[in-house]
C-alpha cells in the first residue's frame, strides 16, 4: 500500500508563497486521481486541488488563481504552488487517492501557517 509524505509547510506573510511537495512510497501511475486536502482549525478537511493522471485539474473555488497542482510520476511526487497566502489558508496540509478505493491512511501533513 503506498504511503504519501507531505513537506514544504511553514510560517509565511500575508501575501507570500510556498510549494508544498508530497511524496510517495511507490509508483503513483496507478491512482487515477491525487488531491491534496487542508483542515484548519476547528474544521473538518476539504479537498483543495486534484490532479488527474492525464494532466486535468480542479480546484476549489476559494483556492482558484493562486494555487497550483502538479504531478511528476516519474518521481512520484505531487505538487502545490500556493502564492498570494491568505490568513484563511493556514491548516495542515495533506495528499492522498481522491476516489475512495485509492484512498489510503492519512499521513502527518505539513502544517502552513499564514500570519504577519
Amino acid at each position: 500500500q503506498v504511503q504519501f509524505v507531505e513537506s514544504g509547510g511553514g510560517l509565511v506573510q500575508p501575501g507570500g508563497s510556498l510549494r508544498l511537495s508530497c511524496t510517495a512510497s511507490r509508483s503513483i501511475r496507478s491512482i487515477l486521481i491525487v488531491g491534496w486536502y487542508r483542515r484548519a482549525p476547528g474544521k473538518q478537511r476539504e479537498l483543495v486541488a486534484g490532479i488527474v493522471d492525464n494532466g486535468n485539474k480542479e480546484y476549489a473555488d476559494s483556492v482558484k488563481g493562486r494555487f497550483t497542482i502538479s504531478r511528476d510520476n516519474a518521481k512520484k511526487t505531487v505538487y502545490l504552488q500556493m502564492n498570494n497566502l491568505t490568513p484563511e489558508d493556514t491548516a495542515v496540509y495533506f495528499c492522498n487517492g481522491f476516489r475512495p478505493q485509492e484512498q489510503v491512511p492519512w499521513g502527518q501533513g505539513t502544517q502552513v501557517t499564514v500570519s504577519s
